[in-house]
């Protein structure tokens, strides 16, 4: 490729050490101290703050019990998909971050890695045996096979209801499987929990059947009694810039797609690296880039540290890994030599009372690789004409998730109510399923 971005520059063996868990599981030992610091809360802070409502106090009393299993199936009865946001929740800033133990230590319990061991201690036992009754003759349409799907089409089985779920990638999970850090969800864990969620005759999976092209909204209103729709957000945001389609400039998003698919040696990564964002993607490409042998990596933010949307503890792991962040940026234009990234040029920022302003200094940092990370869209050509839409220009939804089109919800990233979490879409496509199962149930009193 033009400019300094290649393969291989670290052997196959130095990146699978690299690439390794980035907080490695409790040991048996260390699992059973963390348990019993837990002071057991009645009404506690913890499972206020977490947006699924897990008993944390209760799976954590069974670990220290010594019943794990008991602990998975507490935590699988609040949030369908607790492994993988026991690897992927910002606990930090959740229920962690409510845990009195705060008050006598200034450290929490260490809840997501609690959670963790009892997802995993469970699916290495045995897949879970799912209980669903039978269906009782109402068949849902569920579309995206994301943490938001895959919730509302296993909470939907266990209420009686035969669910399709159409995905349109060949491989479900969402973001979970294509668009987190590979150092966080590590192994095969996504594909167990999708295992697990989908393995009961209740649940059918479609992959490789995207909405728009292969089947249309219309089309399933027509043939189900509803419809779930949990698709996130396809479309990486633009930069709006001079230079955004050179070479070398690249989404995030879709690079990290292909760094998960591996393998490792053969993803071409530049010597320098700049990248545009705050949040977690934008993290998250940050530390992989050097993980991959980058030799700088700037992370430039338009704002300050505090209105980032990685959390400190993110920003902390990639200043660990050797990530210059940079405070108060505004891209003003990606620079070329011979048609492909050399640099990037900012204005310096400032809040001030009528927002965000410039400076009048700019500062220019040299790039082979520009990363873009800083947020996606919903792309609503699947949706066809009409499709309902809020001020931020995602699924107009009401408090129970149902969008303004009859028998349609919506939930996850594609409707702007919550934080664009995998917990937030989690808890969404369950209260989806029972506000479908309610309205279900209406409907047949009204017949």
């Amino acid at each position: 490729m033009t400019g300094d971005i290649r393969a291989r520059r670290l052997s196959a063996a130095t990146l699978e050490q690299r690439f390794a868990a980035v907080h490695p599981p409790l040991r048996e030992a260390e699992v059973k101290i963390e348990a019993e610091r837990c002071y057991y809360c009645y009404d506690a802070p913890c499972t206020a703050a977490c947006p699924t409502g897990i008993d944390i106090p209760g799976f954590i009393r069974a670990i220290a019990g010594g019943r794990p299993d008991v602990a998975a199936a507490r935590i699988l009865r609040a949030n369908p998909v607790g492994a993988v946001c026991a690897r992927v929740c910002p606990v930090e800033t959740l229920c962690e971050a409510d845990c009195v133990r705060h008050t006598e230590e200034d450290r929490p319990v260490q809840i997501g890695q609690l959670q963790r061991h009892a997802m995993d201690a469970e699916f290495a036992r045995r897949r879970i045996a799912n209980d669903a009754p039978p269906p009782d003759g109402h068949r849902i349409a569920v579309v995206g096979a994301g943490p938001a799907g895959l919730s509302c089409a296993h909470t939907l089985a266990h209420l009686g209801h035969r669910v399709t779920v159409y995905e349109a990638r060949d491989i479900p999970g969402g973001l979970s499987a294509h668009g987190i850090a590979a150092y966080k969800v590590l192994g095969d864990v996504v594909q167990r929990e999708v295992d697990y969620l989908t393995g009961n005759g209740n649940v059918e999976l479609r992959t490789g059947v995207m909405l728009g092209r292969h089947i249309t909204l219309n089309q399933l209103r027509r043939e189900h009694d509803a419809v779930f729709i949990g698709i996130g957000l396809q479309n990486v945001a633009e930069l709006g810039i001079e230079g955004e389609a050179l070479t070398g400039v690249e989404d995030a998003v879709r690079y990290i797609e292909r760094l998960r698919k591996g393998p490792l040696e053969e993803l071409e990564v530049g010597r320098r690296v700049v990248v545009i964002g705050g949040g977690m993607t934008a993290i998250d490409i940050a530390v992989q880039s050097r993980l991959l042998g980058a030799e700088e990596v700037h992370l430039c933010y338009r704002r300050g540290p505090e209105t980032m949307g990685a959390s400190p503890l993110e920003q902390q792991l990639a200043r660990d890994h050797g990530v210059f962040i940079h405070h108060w940026l505004r891209p003003l234009r990606i620079d070329a030599d011979n048609g492909a990234a050399a640099a990037v040029s900012f204005a310096r920022t400032a809040a001030g009372p009528n927002g965000l302003t410039d400076t009048g200094e700019t500062l220019t940092l040299p790039a082979d690789q520009v990363f873009k990370a800083i947020g996606q869209r919903l792309d609503t050509a699947p949706l066809g004409d009409g499709a309902p839409l809020d001020a931020k220009a995602r699924l107009t939804v009401d408090a129970g998730l149902q969008t303004p089109l009859p028998g349609v919800w919506a939930g996850g990233d594609c409707v702007g109510t919550g934080d664009d979490l995998t917990v937030v879409a989690a808890e969404d496509g369950k209260r989806a399923a029972r506000a479908i199962h309610a309205w279900l149930a209406a409907r047949e009193d009204e017949a």
